[in-house]
């Protein structure tokens, strides 16, 4: 359901009258576009340090300790909301590792009743339990990769121009060629008879393809930082003449939402927005502390500013029908905390708008009203 303009002036005045701004509301809006939320600010994504393996790894769904010992678990998966919802009631972790031809990824997933329906490739995975990918490699949250497994090992792989809220075209009949998959079931499949202890996954996901879209090197460089989260969604079942069936809602009949547990959270239920997903730093020999690259994290900082003021505009828009060049009229939307935003510069364009940042002498970060966000140095476009 699409709300009229007026609602949202509305909103906004009680909003202003509470001394809060958009951002602490999280504005939500259906539309024709998708929906378009506020991530919550607080939230700060996940990083992990993914290490070159010397051997081509064997994709059997076992992960093997030989293989995988050099690399380290992700922290258990939390609700895609953060603190907002209780802790998973199952346990999920995830590793990384790559080579001069994969990325390397290894899922396993704690649970006590292992089911699957789906077998056909490209079907709807999520209408099962699944683990879920995605992959943006130059981080500017247009052009990434997703992909979904359940338990009977049968994929779902698409790609995305853009997120939903910015009119995304899916194409779904996109196929990661010489992709890699495996499961492996530590109890037995569709079974309701007895208690499993826990499914894995292993994934080889081919740099080639990869770089169809990445405007980035792939494989990575080492040092090379990618965007990256997973999602475990998990349904509640009841046992119905020997099989599983989601369980309903008593007053309304249909099925209870499922749980979207991920490795770094959204603050929001939505997956899709690539600036909220974690930091993948790919290695080889570099062994410095990814938290104390001081640079990298200042050139984000100046990212997420510009990314404030894409969803101010999108909020401006909502209530007033229009982008707006007056950083004044966005700050009253959305409060601009950091001193840096002071420099932001915001330009008309034939379609809608540009916010220019200088982050220092050398470099310039730009984002647009589709949400694109690149880096220029001395006028020449880096990552595009």
């Amino acid at each position: 359901m699409t709300r009229p303009v007026f609602f949202y002036s509305q909103i906004f005045l009680l909003l202003t009258i509470l001394g809060l701004t958009i951002t602490d509301w999280a504005l939500c809006k259906d539309s024709d576009e998708g929906i378009f939320l506020f991530p919550t600010e607080t939230i700060k994504p996940s990083t992990y340090d993914c290490k070159y393996s010397p051997e081509p790894l064997t994709i059997d769904g076992k992960l093997s300790p030989l293989e995988w010992e050099t690399a380290k678990w992700t922290d258990y998966f939390v609700d895609i909301e953060g603190d907002l919802k209780e802790k998973p009631r199952f346990k999920t972790q995830v590793k990384m590792l790559w080579d001069s031809t994969y990325f390397y990824i290894a899922a396993e997933m704690e649970e006590p009743h292992v089911w699957a329906k789906l077998t056909e490739r490209d079907a709807v995975i999520f209408y099962d339990n699944d683990i879920e990918v995605f992959i943006d490699p130059d981080g500017d949250t247009h052009e990434y990769y997703e992909l979904e497994l359940n338990a009977f090992n049968t994929v779902w792989d698409l790609f995305l121009v853009k997120p939903y809220r910015d009119g995304a075209p899916v194409t779904n009949n996109w196929d990661i060629n010489g992709l890699l998959t495996a499961v492996d079931v530590n109890g037995t499949l569709n079974n309701p008879e007895d208690i499993d202890k826990s499914w894995s996954v292993e994934i080889a996901i081919p740099w080639m393809v990869l770089s169809e879209c990445a405007h980035t090197t792939s494989p990575p460089n080492d040092g090379d930082v990618w965007r990256v989260n997973f999602s475990r969604v998990q349904w509640q079942t009841d046992v119905v003449n020997g099989g599983y069936v989601k369980k309903k809602d008593l007053d309304t009949g249909r099925n209870l939402p499922e749980d979207n547990w991920v490795w770094t959270p959204q603050g929001i239920i939505a997956m899709h927005y690539p600036e909220m997903w974690g930091y993948v730093r790919f290695l080889i020999d570099n062994s410095s502390d990814f938290t104390e690259n001081e640079t990298f994290w200042n050139l984000e900082n100046a990212k997420r500013i510009l990314r404030k003021v894409y969803y101010a505009q999108k909020a401006h828009r909502d209530i007033y029908g229009n982008f707006t060049t007056d950083l004044n009229s966005l700050d009253s939307i959305v409060n601009f905390t950091n001193g840096m935003a002071k420099e932001v510069e915001i330009k008309t364009t034939f379609s809608g708008y540009e916010a220019i940042l200088k982050y220092d002498d050398s470099k310039t970060v730009h984002i647009d009203h589709t949400g694109d966000i690149w880096t220029t140095l001395k006028q020449k476009t880096l990552g595009k």
